[in-house]
């Protein structure tokens, strides 16, 4: 029974996927949150700290704007001059 598990120590198990979460996921939450407060669907007494939360989105993304499209592919959109 030992020697069972001295060989399943021995075998190297594969790196478990870290979490990603871009700067478009985080733009689509902002997105989100301006929705669900247009509609309604934060009580009163929620909307303090749904706005702080919010704005704190909104100051990261701001910040990281000027770096976004650096991350991004180039666009394809863009003629070539001839």
């Amino acid at each position: 029974m030992d020697s069972q598990v001295i060989s399943e120590q021995g075998v190297e198990a594969p790196a478990a996927p870290q979490p990603e979460l871009s700067v478009a996921d985080l733009q689509n939450l902002r997105t989100v949150l301006e929705v669900a407060s247009r509609r309604g669907a934060f009580a009163a007494g929620e909307m303090s700290s749904v706005g702080a939360v919010f704005d704190r989105l909104d100051k990261f993304l701001a910040a990281v704007a000027p770096a976004a499209p650096a991350q991004q592919p180039a666009d394809s959109t863009e003629t070539p001059a001839a």
